[in-house]
């Protein structure tokens, strides 16, 4: 099985910290958004997969190719800002067969194996999620045996609560395409771009079964808050702790932490839900809610609900701080 991810995004809501970092390798749990979802489609067999890239393309080749080496990777720029349906078209020549397609502004605990079981008779699978607020989604109306009738952007009247989370699989690879081709042949929607849930309704109302299957757990990553209580949640489960290569002295600490190997922290008090990642050096701070960069050097700073880059040097500040990788703010002068 082959996947398509689409990277090309600028991520302008997560600035200043998408200056020179590509919001998939914003990390979360100690580990790149992108990281997380690469590690669940290897898990079932995916081995691999077209990027679509744009903004920092080349930052995001280098790191997959040095974190994945073994994954057989095709880069293809999207030149032109034109949608999700426009991303997946510039994917086309690598795929031979049945993908999944996946976004990454979003984490989710999804049974994605149960594409191994799928009958022959469904030509794919859209998971989904309830919602209350469904006017901020997509959503898909189904019918009694839970497969897609429509699906409707942003809808005004409340046709369905169940949102389209951005993870898909497709069996019927051809008539995929053909659905994209057809949606890129319509007028574009708001903002010039083509959506690839056209596709997804041309599948249907050619005949196709697209199935929706639920999802445990989805956690947005495309907003500092949203991307701040997904650590959050992961620190409670399965992403929290302090590394015994970690050095803490004289420190309070509130748990959920994380606290990566190489690390220190000296006085003050960090937690709730705080990640210090590896090389970092906090003294006389008060953290709560905030990652920290690896290999940043805070000193006196008392901060919540906050986004350090990597190597940034922070002194004598308090706040609410989004500070891009190798910043420097100094307030003792």
């Amino acid at each position: 099985m082959k996947a398509i991810i689409p990277l090309a995004g600028r991520g302008t809501r997560m600035r200043p910290l998408t200056h020179h970092t590509p919001k998939p390798l914003l990390k979360v749990g100690g580990k790149p958004v992108l990281a997380h979802l690469l590690d669940d489609v290897l898990e079932i067999g995916v081995d691999e997969v077209v990027f679509v890239v744009g903004y920092l393309g080349n930052v995001l080749r280098e790191y997959i190719e040095e974190a994945y080496p073994d994954l057989e990777a095709h880069f293809v720029e999207q030149k032109v800002q034109d949608g999700t349906a426009g991303a997946v078209a510039l994917a086309e020549p690598y795929i031979d067969g049945e993908l999944l397609i996946l976004f990454s502004d979003t984490l989710f605990d999804a049974e994605l194996s149960l594409v191994q079981r799928l009958p022959e008779t469904d030509a794919g699978v859209l998971w989904a999620r309830e919602v209350e607020d469904y006017q901020r989604f997509g959503v898909i109306v189904t019918d009694e045996s839970g497969a897609m009738t429509t699906i409707v952007e942003k809808p005004s009247e409340p046709i369905s609560k169940l949102a389209n989370i951005g993870v898909y699989y497709i069996r019927d690879h051809a008539l995929l395409f053909e659905g994209v081709r057809h949606a890129m042949s319509a007028d574009p929607g708001k903002g010039g771009e083509f959506y690839l849930t056209d596709a997804f309704q041309y599948m249907v109302d050619q005949g196709a079964r697209l199935v929706t299957a639920p999802v445990a757990g989805w956690y947005d990553c495309g907003k500092p808050e949203t991307l701040l209580e997904t650590d959050e949640h992961l620190l409670a489960t399965t992403r929290g702790g302090v590394d015994p290569e970690a050095t803490l002295e004289e420190v309070e600490v509130v748990e959920p932490v994380r606290v990566e190997a190489g690390a220190t922290v000296r006085g003050g008090r960090i937690g709730p839900n705080v990640t210090i990642e590896h090389g970092a050096t906090v003294v006389d701070c008060e953290l709560e809610h905030t990652i920290v960069g690896n290999d940043s050097i805070l000193d006196d700073v008392e901060a919540e609900h906050s986004l350090i880059g990597a190597r940034a040097r922070i002194r004598g500040t308090e706040g609410r701080l989004f500070v891009a990788a190798d910043s420097v703010v100094d307030h003792t002068d």
